[in-house]
C-alpha cells in the first residue's frame, strides 16, 4: 500500500483559519496556547500535572469502570484505566457523535490519531504515561445528524422520532435497519464480521450509548483505547463550580464575545449564548435562558429563583449539560487531558476558547488536526497515472481541474495573456497621446480599451469550451475519476462509512492506518488499499 500526500494548506478543503493555524500566522498565535509539537507536551504535561488532582482521577478511573462494567475489555484499556490513577498518566482525546455505525470514514481517523499520537508521546517521554480517550458525545440532542450512514452510495437510515440526549435513547427498531444493511453486504468473511458488529452492537444493547461504546471497543480495545460518556453525575459533580460560575457570571460570553473581535477577518464557528448550558428532564435537553431575574428551561414550564437553580444544581448535577462552548471545558475539567484532536470545524471553534479556559483557571489543550485520508485502489492509482494525473490535481475544485487539463490538452495556447498585456500597452500609449492633446479623450480610451478586453475575455471562454467539447472523453474520464475519489465534490471521509472499505479489506485496513497516519505532520496522504 504505497502512499502519496500533500500538505493539509493545499489540500483545499481546509478554511482560512486553519491553514494560518497550521502555518502559525501571527493572526492566531493569541489563539491558542502551545502549538502541538513534540517539544512543547513537555510544558503541557508540567502544567496539567499541577492543576489535576489524585481525587479527580480516582473519581475518574471509578466512572469508568463502573461504565465498562457491562463490557468486554482488553487487557490494554483495563491497564490504561487503571494508570489513570498515577499523577503521571496524561490523555489524549478525541470526541465524536454516536453515529449510527460510526458514520462517516474520518471517525476511524480520529480515533486511530489519538492513539498513534499516544504512542508517540510515550516514546519522547518514557517516564509518564498517555492514554488515548473517545470521548462519547451522548449529550447531543441532534438526532438527524447522527441517524444514518452511507454504504456504497445508499443512505442506511434508521427512521424513529427522538428528543433529549441521543445517549439515552432506546435502540428499539434497530432491527429493520439491520435487514436492510445485512441484505447489502452480501456474503464473505468481512461481511459477516460486519454483520455480527452491528447485530452485537444494536441488537444486544438497550441504548445508543452502550451499543456506541461497545462498537468502537471492538475496532480499537486491543489498543487501549478508553470510551468515556460525560453523561455522568460523578463526573458533572466535579464540574459544579464552573456550573455555578456560569449561571451567576456569564463568563463564557463575556470572553468568547472578546475573542470574536480577534476573528473578525475569519468566519466564526460558533456564537456563545448568555448562558452556554441546557436543561435535562423527562427526556428533553432544553437552553436555560436568564429571563426577568429567573432561570428558564426554554420551552417549558420551569421555572427557577437564583437559589432554586443553584439548589437544583447541588442536588442534580447531572441535570445541567454544557453545550457546544462550555463542553470542552467540562472535558478539560475532568480528564488530565494534554491534546483535543478533531477536525478543522472542531479546531475552529476550540480556537475562541482560550480566553474563557485562562477565565477559568484550566489548562487549554494543545490542538492536534486530526489525520485525512484518501483511500484508493491501485485501478483507481492505475487510471490517474493513464489520464496524466497527480495525487495534487486530483484534489483541486473540479472547474479548476477541467480548466487546466483541457489548457494541457490543447495543441496551441488557450491562454490569452500575452494579447492582453499587448492591448494594455496600446492602450497605455493611447492615454498618454490623449493626455497631452485632449484630456477629455481619455475616458473614451479607457471604455474601449475595457471593451476590447472584456472582447479578449469572451473569445478565450469561448476557445476553451471548444477545446473542451473536443477533449470530451478523456475530460469525462477524469471528472468520473475525481467524482469516485471525492464523492459529491468533497472529501471522501465525510461521506463513506468504513464498512465499504472493511468489507474489501478487513483488518488491513486499520493495520494500514496505524502504519501511516502520523498525527503531528500537516500531511494529507492517499493510501493505495
Amino acid at each position: 500500500m504505497p502512499t502519496d500526500c500533500i500538505s493539509y494548506q493545499e489540500s483545499n478543503y481546509f478554511s482560512r483559519l486553519i491553514v494560518d493555524y497550521l502555518d502559525k500566522k501571527t493572526e492566531t498565535q493569541s489563539l491558542y496556547h502551545r502549538f502541538p509539537s513534540l517539544e512543547n507536551f513537555r510544558s503541557q504535561i508540567d502544567e496539567k500535572a499541577a492543576h489535576f488532582s489524585t481525587a479527580n482521577r480516582n473519581t475518574l478511573a471509578t466512572v469508568l469502570e463502573k461504565q465498562y462494567a457491562s463490557t468486554a475489555v482488553s487487557e490494554a484499556t483495563l491497564q490504561n484505566i487503571a494508570l489513570l490513577k498515577n499523577e503521571n498518566t496524561f490523555t489524549v482525546t478525541t470526541g465524536h457523535q454516536l453515529n449510527l455505525f460510526t458514520g462517516p470514514l474520518y471517525f476511524l481517523y480520529k480515533i486511530v490519531s489519538a492513539i498513534n499520537l499516544a504512542k508517540e508521546l510515550k516514546a519522547a517521554y518514557p517516564t509518564d504515561h498517555f492514554v488515548p480517550v473517545y470521548w462519547m458525545a451522548t449529550e447531543d440532542h441532534d438526532f438527524e445528524e447522527i441517524n444514518y450512514f452511507n454504504f456504497r452510495n445508499k443512505k442506511i437510515k434508521w427512521n424513529r422520532d427522538s428528543s433529549g440526549p441521543v445517549g439515552r435513547l432506546s435502540t428499539e427498531g434497530l432491527d429493520s435497519v439491520f435487514d436492510v444493511f445485512s441484505k447489502e453486504l452480501g456474503i464473505g468473511h468481512n461481511a459477516e464480521y460486519l454483520r455480527q458488529l452491528f447485530k452485537n452492537a444494536y441488537l444486544k444493547h438497550s441504548n445508543l450509548a452502550d451499543a456506541t461504546r461497545f462498537l468502537a471497543n471492538e475496532l480499537f480495545r486491543e489498543q487501549g483505547l478508553v470510551i468515556i460518556d460525560g453523561d455522568s453525575e460523578a463526573l458533572k459533580r466535579e464540574f459544579i463550580p464552573y456550573v455555578k460560575r456560569e449561571l451567576l457570571e456569564q463568563v463564557a460570553f463575556q470572553k468568547v464575545t472578546e475573542t470574536s473581535v480577534l476573528l473578525k477577518t475569519y468566519n466564526i464557528q460558533v456564537n456563545p449564548r448568555e448562558i452556554n448550558l441546557f436543561y435535562i428532564e423527562d427526556g428533553l435537553r432544553e437552553r436555560i435562558v436568564f429571563e426577568n431575574g429567573g432561570y428558564i428551561v426554554n420551552g417549558t414550564s420551569r421555572r427557577f429563583t437564583t437559589e432554586e437553580i443553584l439548589d437544583e444544581l447541588e442536588r442534580y448535577p447531572e441535570k445541567f449539560s454544557p453545550n457546544v462552548i462550555m463542553r470542552p471545558l467540562y472535558q478539560e475539567v475532568i480528564l488530565p487531558n494534554l491534546a483535543y484532536i478533531g477536525g478543522g470545524g472542531e479546531l475552529a471553534y476550540w480556537l475562541e476558547l482560550k480566553s474563557f479556559f485562562e477565565a477559568s483557571n484550566v489548562p487549554f489543550p494543545m490542538l492536534v488536526l486530526r489525520n485525512s485520508v484518501v483511500l484508493a485502489t491501485p485501478k483507481q492509482a492505475h487510471k490517474a497515472d493513464q489520464l496524466g494525473l497527480t495525487w495534487a490535481d486530483l484534489f483541486q475544485k473540479q472547474h479548476d481541474l477541467i480548466d487546466a487539463k483541457t489548457k494541457s490538452l490543447s495543441a496551441f495556447t488557450l491562454d490569452f495573456s500575452e494579447q492582453k498585456t499587448h492591448l494594455e500597452q496600446q492602450f497605455s500609449k493611447l492615454r498618454e497621446m490623449a493626455a497631452k492633446t485632449d484630456a477629455s479623450f481619455i475616458g473614451a480610451v479607457a471604455a474601449q480599451e475595457k471593451k476590447q478586453l472584456k472582447g479578449l475575455d469572451n473569445l478565450e471562454k469561448r476557445l476553451l469550451k471548444a477545446e473542451k467539447r473536443n477533449h470530451q472523453e478523456q475530460l469525462s474520464r477524469i471528472t468520473a475519476l475525481q467524482n469516485e475519489l471525492f464523492p459529491n465534490l468533497s472529501l471522501q471521509e465525510r461521506t463513506a462509512n468504513f464498512s465499504e472499505f472493511y468489507l474489501e479489506h478487513g483488518t488491513n485496513l486499520l493495520t494500514e492506518l496505524f502504519r501511516q497516519l502520523q498525527p503531528l505532520e500537516q500531511d494529507f496522504p492517499v493510501l493505495i488499499v
